[in-house]
């Protein structure tokens, strides 16, 4: 029986066999992925720009204030990046948040930016001040907008929600389209946290995220 791979690996890490006892092959490998994985990341977001535009309703949301459209948050701006948060009770979503403090200013400085979540306004409100969040936040509870994007779904007979953002544009006469979505999740490019730590001797290991250390 033949017991040569055919896939390029040695069979047992996924490693060229040819380059795992030699590091300077590797390190040249390692140089080809990185660019690799690069031109992928931009092929896939040109892909999803590709797509059609999604037409949304003004759906309702909440503030403190009580009502408030979709079409309002988008202030004087065309463009409205909606961060999907599964609300106070997730640690993990309090991490991509806690990330995005930071880059708020800078998103700003392009496009609208709120945080949705299924909290009420007056939770919210305690919750960001606790963390030091800066976003303009408004809550989903009651609304089909979160169902709509596909960030909320029902599990045995609970609602269930999923974390990730969502891109939109208000065109000249008002209406709002979707541009592009995508799902947060550990090892995403969307939180530097897990990167870093998956090249620790270990990765990861068993560390979670937490509301305090």
């Amino acid at each position: 029986m033949d017991d040569t791979n055919t896939d390029g690996t040695d069979g047992t890490d996924g490693t060229d066999g040819a380059t795992k006892n030699d590091p300077e092959a590797t390190r040249k490998r390692i140089a080809e992925l990185m660019q690799e994985a690069m031109t992928r990341g931009q092929e896939l977001t040109s892909l999803k720009l590709s797509l059609p535009p999604e037409d949304v309703i003004d759906h309702a949301l909440t503030n403190p204030d009580g009502e408030i459209r979709l079409s309002e948050l988008f202030g004087d701006r065309q463009d409205l990046i909606v961060v999907h948060n599964m609300g106070r009770s997730c640690p993990y979503c309090t991490l991509w948040a806690d990330g995005f403090i930071g880059l708020h200013p800078h998103l700003l400085d392009r496009a609208a930016y709120v945080v949705v979540s299924p909290d009420a306004p007056d939770v919210q409100a305690e919750f960001a001040a606790s963390r030091g969040w800066p976003f303009t936040m408004v809550s989903c509870a009651g609304s089909e907008f979160t169902t709509a994007m596909g960030f909320q779904s029902v599990h045995n007979g609970e609602a269930a929600y999923m974390p990730g953002y969502s891109t939109f544009r208000k065109r000249d006469d008002g209406s709002i389209v979707r541009i592009a979505f995508d799902y947060f999740g550990p090892g995403d490019s969307y939180c530097g946290v897990w990167p870093m730590l998956a090249h620790l001797d270990g990765g990861a290991g068993d560390w979670n995220p937490k509301f305090q250390y």
